[in-house]
């Protein structure tokens, strides 16, 4: 039973959340387009964007999670559509999303306005009779696994000029449950379920070489205790980046990114735990490869980046 226990720890938390909590983990900061869809096109070029992350390493069954982006502005730079791919698994369960996006750009004074709209499909499959079962009555779980499919929709806007963005999104509309006893999902659509995130920051120049960005984020869901990060990072020439976020007394992690040239960077965070599982997690790693196909223009985003 202990290690049918334990498993189903890693389960519970896509399960108990019922499919809606959208993991805030630090790709965000690399790439906003993750929880927000009018950020596709915003760095004005064509823009591919590849990220591995292994969160709490040491732990058996720990989430692993692997995202490809593509976005790229069109029609004069007024709409931008973006691609999410995204494959996570934890413990016996995978799930792979396919998110499209799409952003409109308005002028408003001396920045930009964008409004954006994802919607794309979402596979899970969880192996259940991977499960070791010891304890009688426990084989209700072992059903045969099925690979299911199901909607994702989000919303989001985003404003931005020279020194400074402000971000809104709810990143998913559709909450869904799994149902043991019809061996099904079950969908929800409750305002009062929602992730209502807003970010915010902006840049300064400390000198002609160096750039101080601090940025925040607030994760709000109703009759829950608000989550936040503290974002706090450095630029030098526009090819270096170090910094580190802070998150809810959770977790503390640091972040380097060397633009190798001017369309290829890449990007490492460490994330230390600073929760009960730092005694059996060695932290979380997560690497980013970046292309652009031309050369970065003057726009304004989280971190430069």
């Amino acid at each position: 039973m202990r290690r049918i226990t334990n498993i189903f720890f890693w389960l519970s938390i896509p399960l108990c959340l019922s499919g809606q909590l959208t993991p805030v983990i630090n790709q965000y900061v690399l790439n906003p387009l993750t929880i927000n869809p009018s950020y596709a096109g915003a760095r004005g070029a064509l823009n591919i964007a590849a990220l591995y992350r292994k969160q709490w390493t040491g732990i058996a069954g720990s989430p692993e999670t692997i995202t490809l982006l593509i976005d790229a502005p069109v029609r004069d730079d007024k709409v931008g559509l973006g691609l999410i791919i995204i494959n996570d698994k934890i413990g016996v369960t995978k799930e792979t999303r396919f998110i499209t996006n799409y952003a409109y750009k308005i002028d408003v004074g001396k920045g930009t306005l964008s409004f954006g709209l994802g919607a794309g499909l979402i596979t899970t499959n969880t192996a259940w009779s991977d499960l070791v079962v010891l304890d009688q009555g426990d084989e209700f779980y072992l059903i045969s696994p099925r690979r299911f499919v199901v909607p994702g929709f989000s919303f989001g806007t985003y404003y931005s000029n020279n020194n400074y963005f402000l971000g809104f999104s709810i990143p998913k509309f559709l909450s869904y449950k799994f149902n043991f006893e019809i061996n099904k999902y079950s969908f929800n659509i409750d305002p009062g379920q929602y992730n209502y995130m807003l970010t915010a920051g902006f840049v300064r120049n400390l000198s002609s070489k160096l750039k101080f960005l601090p940025s925040s984020l607030l994760n709000y869901r109703p009759g829950e205790k608000i989550l936040y990060d503290i974002n706090a990072h450095f630029s030098y020439l526009d090819r270096f980046w170090a910094g580190g976020s802070y998150r809810n007394g959770r977790s503390v992690a640091g972040l380097l990114q060397v633009e190798v040239n001017n369309q290829i960077r890449v990007a490492y965070i460490y994330d230390f735990d600073n929760s009960k599982l730092r005694k059996y997690s060695n932290g979380s790693h997560e690497i980013m490869l970046r292309y652009e196909f031309r050369y970065r223009i003057n726009v304004v985003n989280p971190l430069i980046f």
